[in-house]
C-alpha cells in the first residue's frame, strides 16, 4: 500500500534521505523511527505529496504520487504532530469541510460525521469554535477529521504528544483497531513504549539512511540485544553514528 522505491531528497548539498526503500502492506501498523534530524520529517512529507524526491518514487496504492498525486491522496490522512484548526470554525463544521474537500456525498458524508464524532466522543465541544479547544480536544478532532473519509493509509506524527493517560489508551486501541479493519497505520513516534506495545514492523533511519527494519524479535537480533526497545534502538543508533560503523 505504501512503496518508497530507491527514494532520495537532497536540499542543494545536503542529502536529507538516502536510497530509502520501504514496501508497506494493507493492514500493517509500521513505525519509523530515528533520532532528530534523521530524515523522518522529510520522509514523511514526500509519503503525503508534500515534497517530491529528487531521484526515486513514492507510490500510495499503486498511484505514482509525483505523477498521479490526486489519485494518491485521496487514499491517505495525514495527522501532524501539532494539531491544526481553522479557529473560526467550530469543530462540526470543520469536519464537514474535510468531508467536502474529499468529496464524500453530502448523505454520506452526514453519517461519516456522525460516527467520528460518536468515536472520538466529541458531542460536547464538536460545535464550539475551536478556538477555545485544549490540545486534547484538538487532537480528539483532527483524528476525527483524518478518519472521515475512510482513509486506506493513516500517518501518523508524534500522536500521543500533550494527551493524558487517558486519551493515549484511547490513541493506541483507536490505531490497533484501524490496521485490524485493514488500514495502513505508518507512525512516527520518539515515545518507544508505545511503538514497542503496537507495531508490527519498526524501521530504524539514522543520517537519512535506514539502518534496520523489521519485527521487534529480528531488531534484538540485529542489535545483539535481549531488551526493550528503547535499549535497540540505542544500541543501534549509537553504533550507526560511529564513523567506523556506518553504512556507505
Amino acid at each position: 500500500m505504501i512503496k518508497l522505491d530507491r527514494v532520495t531528497k537532497q536540499y542543494g548539498t545536503k542529502t536529507a534521505v538516502h536510497e530509502l526503500n520501504l514496501d508497506i502492506p494493507s493492514g500493517e501498523l509500521f513505525a519509523f523511527l530515528g533520532p532528530n534530524g534523521a530524515g523522518k520529517t522529510t520522509t514523511i512529507k514526500m509519503m503525503c505529496g508534500l515534497l517530491f524526491p529528487t531521484t526515486g518514487r513514492v507510490l500510495i496504492g499503486g498511484h505514482d504520487l509525483r505523477r498521479e498525486g490526486d489519485r494518491a491522496r485521496q487514499l491517505l490522512s495525514y495527522v501532524p504532530d501539532q494539531p491544526f484548526l481553522y479557529e473560526k470554525l467550530t469543530g462540526r463544521e470543520f469536519l464537514q469541510f474535510i468531508a467536502d474537500m474529499y468529496g464524500l456525498p453530502r448523505a454520506r458524508a452526514a453519517e461519516r460525521i456522525a460516527e467520528v464524532i460518536e468515536l472520538f466522543e466529541l458531542h460536547e465541544f464538536v460545535d464550539d469554535l475551536s478556538e477555545r479547544y485544549s490540545h486534547g480536544m484538538r487532537q480528539r478532532t483532527v483524528f476525527a477529521s483524518a478518519l472521515v473519509h475512510e482513509p486506506r493509509v493513516l500517518i501518523v506524527d508524534e500522536p500521543t504528544v500533550g494527551l493524558d493517560p487517558h486519551s493515549v489508551r484511547r490513541l493506541k486501541d483507536l490505531l490497533r483497531q484501524q490496521a485490524n479493519r485493514g488500514t495502513t497505520v505508518f507512525l512516527s513516534s520518539h515515545s518507544l513504549d508505545v511503538v514497542e506495545e503496537l507495531a508490527d514492523r519498526i524501521a530504524i533511519i539514522e543520517h537519512g539512511r535506514l539502518i534496520a527494519c523489521g519485527n521487534l524479535k529480528e531488531l534484538r537480533a540485529r542489535a545483539a540485544v535481549d531488551g526493550s526497545l528503547e535499549e535497540v534502538f540505542l544500541t543501534l543508533t549509537q553504533h550507526e553514528s560511529e564513523p567506523a560503523n556506518r553504512l556507505r
